[in-house]
């Protein structure tokens, strides 16, 4: 049998109908649509789905996120055209089906024994021979042969010329047809299942019952019932949220403009969350010992889930999906680091928010995240932190283009930095800039620091204000400094210790012109004297960059370079004698000039002068924390499931039947030459041309012709 590439032909009066019944169930409208599932397939694995608008419009733009969006190429798999597609898809291969059954049908039963012997002599292999007996007598022989071999084998006698011939037809590897039906067939089934098991249900109960998505706040439970779905809805997929000690029993269903509800025949109860990890920090387990509440009968099933290993019930499977932070409270300490902000303690839940207010600038403080456990890697810190920009190494080169796929004894020095806490500043605009701050100081080139991270969209990386911890291992001293910085008094009474302590006793002038120097150098550094920057740069807050601005505008390129270094050795020496001041203020002892102390200095005034760009008058520490777990769960009725899962089986078998059974088919035409003899003509035919089948010729016709082969 030959496939054709045209369709159905049905006879109609209509001509339209007949050519639309014939491009729909012809094989070529079928690869199209296929084609085109292809192409969308691949769209739908390089373009994340189901993501905010707002990540869409940072990767692509505006215009491009907007054309994208309303070719729902962000929704692909549940998008109308896409549904349509495997519509068409199903009808297609359905009459593609319906048109080749019958004549598989009829080719699958024939022998087809009434060929002519001037049509065998016309096959590729053929082959002729006398043979020394009549024809039936050579016909019983080569049927049984044949039929030994496991050919299915059909004996016709008929009139010739000469008298009686006779013709024997065989066949073998007719289930190759089979194939064809059941990898059609099973293109049907998957689509079908698709279909089941997609938001056409979902989408249909929108379009003819009145179900709109809901777009607003508030409690589950008063939600109007237009946004609901009934709990005998044939097949949906959403998300469960449970809190660990809580339960719930209506899922979300996301939809490009808000979500739907699902109402549930049972609730979730989650008993305990249980998270393993690997030494890298990934999860390496979590799951869930969940108890299901029957809503109709009462009864409670305990079970656990976890990843690939769901509960049912009800026909409703609930998958292990992820796990999520149940509404953990933290404690806050407010850090003054950028203008006149004050320390203050402030108290949350993650998803919630606090009101922050200085009088004049209102923010909205939005506790997003909050993750108990962060492990680093280490390695080759201090390789990593040198500062000569000009060391080439070669090695170190390459291999960082070499991708993953080298290194596979890449040392690593994985710890444990603690907790980080992420939250965002919301001004009364409605702009926000995104947080996240470590708990705990973190050894960095062999220094103690905490690092307080920003960035304003979410699509670029986090950078980190690096702020040293003192002989405490604590931020106090870095903000008794801070503090200590912008008040005129304080910075007025270390300028004149600076000097006391840096002149002999009695160089009145030289201590005079000490201070005036040590003042201005203070002053830059603290923001307190105006600074001009160059044209088209952004203003100049105070910090290093001030100190490099005003020596740039005042002092002769020739001189610049000794002068930087003396009004430097001032500022931290002026810097030093304000650290000791501001814990003078506190009650403490005056630190000993030491290898510590320098260094602890020498990244205070980094700190310090970095700060002026922080995008907040003040950062959040966290102090401490109750850590409450929530599960996410996926649910999910499929009745398509078990449909395409058939049809995978159908697909499995019907190609390997394709690929690896050959048609083939066998014609002896015996006729008479004379007193017990006869001439035979052989003819073998098959579906594919391949050394096998010359092979398998060669055979037979030595077997059946007596010809040596």
């Amino acid at each position: 049998m030959t496939v054709s590439t045209q369709g159905l032909q049905i006879r109609t009066g209509s001509r339209f109908a007949s050519q639309l019944v014939e491009l729909l169930s012809s094989m070529r409208f079928a690869i199209s649509l296929l084609t085109v599932i292809c192409i969308a397939s691949v769209i739908g694995t390089v373009v994340k789905q189901h993501e905010p608008l707002n990540n869409y419009v940072n990767q692509f733009g505006p215009f491009w996120s907007d054309v994208f969006g309303s070719a729902r190429l962000f929704t692909v798999y549940s998008a109308w055209w896409f549904l349509l597609i495997l519509a068409f898809l199903v009808v297609s291969t359905s009459l593609c089906i319906a048109r080749n059954t019958p004549k598989i049908l009829v080719d699958f039963k024939a022998y087809k024994e009434n060929i002519r012997e001037q049509s065998l002599k016309a096959f590729p292999h053929r082959a002729e021979g006398a043979l020394p007996e009549t024809p039936e007598s050579a016909a019983n022989r080569i049927g049984q042969t044949l039929l030994g071999s496991g050919w299915k084998v059909k004996l016709q006698s008929r009139e010739s010329a000469g008298g009686t011939g006779w013709m024997v037809a065989a066949k073998a590897g007719s289930t190759n047809k089979i194939g064809y039906l059941a990898a059609h067939s099973a293109i049907v089934l998957v689509c079908l299942g698709g279909l089941l098991d997609g938001d056409l249900v979902v989408r249909a109960q929108m379009w003819f019952n009145g179900k709109t998505p809901f777009t607003g706040g508030g409690l589950i439970a008063d939600v109007a019932p237009q946004h609901r779905l009934s709990p005998s809805n044939p097949t949906f997929r959403g998300n469960l949220l449970v809190t660990e000690g809580t339960t719930a029993g209506t899922a979300i269903l996301a939809q490009s403009d808000g979500v739907l509800l699902q109402d549930l025949p049972f609730s979730v109860e989650l008993k305990k969350f249980i998270v393993e990890y690997y030494d890298t920090g990934m999860p390496r387990l979590f799951a869930s010992d969940i108890v299901i509440h029957d809503h109709e009968t009462g009864e409670k099933k305990e079970t656990r889930v976890e990843v690939n290993h769901p509960a049912s019930h009800r026909g409703i499977n609930i998958y292990q999906s992820s796990f999520d932070d149940g509404g953990s409270r933290v404690n806050l300490q407010a850090v003054p680091i950028n203008g006149p902000a004050k320390a203050f303690e402030v108290s949350g839940v993650i998803g919630g928010t606090s009101a922050l207010s200085n009088g004049d600038q209102k923010l909205t403080l939005e506790y997003t995240g909050l993750r108990v456990i962060n492990v680093e890697n280490f390695a080759n810190q201090g390789e990593a932190s040198g500062t000569d920009v000009r060391k080439v190494d070669l090695r170190s080169s390459i291999e960082s283009r070499l991708g993953s796929g080298h290194k596979p004894g890449a040392e690593k020095t994985l710890r444990n930095v603690g907790p980080s806490f992420s939250y965002k500043l919301r001004d009364a605009a409605g702009q926000a800039v995104e947080y996240n701050n470590y708990m705990l100081p973190m050894e960095i080139d062999g220094s103690r620091m905490f690092l307080f991270g920003m960035r304003e969209t979410p699509s670029e990386p986090f950078r980190y204000l690096r702020i040293p911890a003192d002989d405490q291992d604590s931020i106090d001293g870095f903000v008794r400094l801070r503090a200590a910085l912008v008040d005129p008094a304080l910075r007025e009474l270390a300028v004149r210790r600076y000097a006391v302590s840096a002149v002999e006793a009695g160089r009145t002038e030289l201590s005079d012109a000490l201070q005036a120097s040590a003042g201005r150098a203070i002053g830059l550094f603290a923001g307190a004297e105006a600074t001009e920057a160059p044209a088209g740069d952004p203003p100049i807050k105070g910090g290093l960059q001030a100190v490099s601005a005003f020596l740039e505008s005042n002092v002769p390129e020739a001189e610049r370079e000794r002068a930087s270094d003396v009004l430097v050795r001032i500022l931290n020496g002026t810097l030093f004698e304000l650290l000791q001041v501001s814990r003078e203020r506190a009650g403490l002892q005056p630190l000993e000039r030491s290898d510590a102390t320098q260094q602890f200095m020498t990244h205070a005034v980094m700190s310090l002068s970095d700060a002026f760009y922080y995008p907040a008058p003040m950062t959040f520490q966290l102090k401490d924390f109750e850590h409450v777990q929530a599960s996410v769960f996926q649910v999910a009725r499929a009745p398509g499931q078990s449909i395409v899962y058939l049809g995978c089986v159908l697909l499995i078998l019907g190609v390997f039947v394709m690929l690896y059974v050959r048609e083939r088919r066998v014609w002896v035409w015996l006729s008479p030459a004379g007193a017990g003899h006869s001439q035979a003509t052989m003819a073998l035919s098959s579906n594919r041309k391949t050394m096998e089948a010359d092979q398998e010729f060669e055979v037979l016709k030595s077997q059946l012709l007596k010809v040596p082969s």
